[in-house]
């Protein structure tokens, strides 16, 4: 069956949408963190796969992060083990890092890598310790106790933050034509493993990569102001700003800070999209008007 008129038309005011962006990012690496929504449906992670293969294909260089959180705690709950969280984190004893390490260096990775691998990309799944690619910390937290009339510092076990990354591995696969997916756990010096916030560990890496974007996918449309408008197109100075006035709050604000600070180390743009559009990354990648929240130098 041939295409309309109209039709024919569309897709090829889309096609020639794309190819200026196309041709600015050949060469050129972008991170994008993967989680929420869009790695639980089916249509949405399949078409995440082909995107970031198609991505490659034009000469891009696609460096993907994910986190698998929801997948950790249904493993947890199957296994008879109840979750914790301290000001959103997962507390993580031993015996739930060896699940942490299970599901995102496993069954996640792995299904990621062989979603690419089925519509044609070359994947590579690795977490930040093959390689030595990521030294972490363990994250101390610490909240005001009026019992004790000082911080009171609150172990929640193998959580981390990025204390370093050694782009090296990642370079020799960006270099080697193959598609690098991450898991975000690291090792400390003390040879313990470490749970670590995607966000924070896609960040880093686009920070050190020297990456042209940052994109971090979300379950929400992106940054609104007081009034749910999106907002978009911002510079780092309008964000601070929007943060010292309470527009950015709650649990969107560690993420704007993310994507904030990569930007403030050299990263040409963050963008915030909305991972539960089919086709989000490449929409906001190849098009005028994009899905989500821009943040720029």
């Amino acid at each position: 069956m041939s295409l309309s008129s109209s039709k024919a038309t569309e897709i090829a005011h889309v096609l020639g949408e794309a190819l200026p962006y196309i041709q600015r990012f050949r060469g050129k690496t972008i991170v994008v963190k993967y989680g929420g929504n869009a790695m639980v449906d089916e249509t949405l992670k399949s078409g995440f796969a082909r995107d970031i293969v198609l991505m490659r294909l034009v000469g891009i260089n696609p460096v993907v992060v994910h986190g698998g959180g929801p997948q950790i705690g249904r493993l947890l709950e199957k296994l008879g083990k109840e979750s914790h969280f301290v000001e959103g984190m997962r507390v993580t004893d031993s015996e739930t890092m060896d699940v942490v390490e299970m599901v995102l260096g496993g069954l996640v990775n792995k299904e990621i890598v062989n979603l690419m691998t089925r519509h044609g990309g070359r994947a590579v799944g690795l977490t930040g310790k093959d390689g030595d690619l990521i030294r972490a910390r363990k994250l101390k937290i610490t909240r005001n106790s009026p019992e004790l009339d000082a911080p009171e510092i609150i172990d929640i076990g193998h959580v981390g933050e990025v204390a370093s990354v050694d782009a090296g591995v990642v370079d020799m696969l960006v270099n080697g034509g193959f598609i690098p997916v991450i898991a975000p756990i690291g090792v400390g010096e003390d040879g313990h493993s470490y749970n670590i916030n995607a966000d924070l560990v896609a960040g880093r890496i686009a920070e050190v990569l020297g990456a042209e974007k940052l994109i971090l996918l979300t379950n929400t449309t992106g940054l609104l102001d007081k009034q749910g408008n999106l907002l978009t197109g911002l510079s780092a100075a309008e964000v601070d700003g929007l943060i010292e006035d309470g527009t950015i709050h709650g649990g969107m604000l560690p993420k704007i800070q993310c994507a904030l600070s990569a930007v403030k180390s050299g990263v040409r743009a963050s963008h915030i999209i909305d991972g539960r559009v089919e086709h989000a990354v490449l929409v906001e990648l190849f098009t005028d008007e994009g899905v989500g929240t821009l943040i720029k130098s």
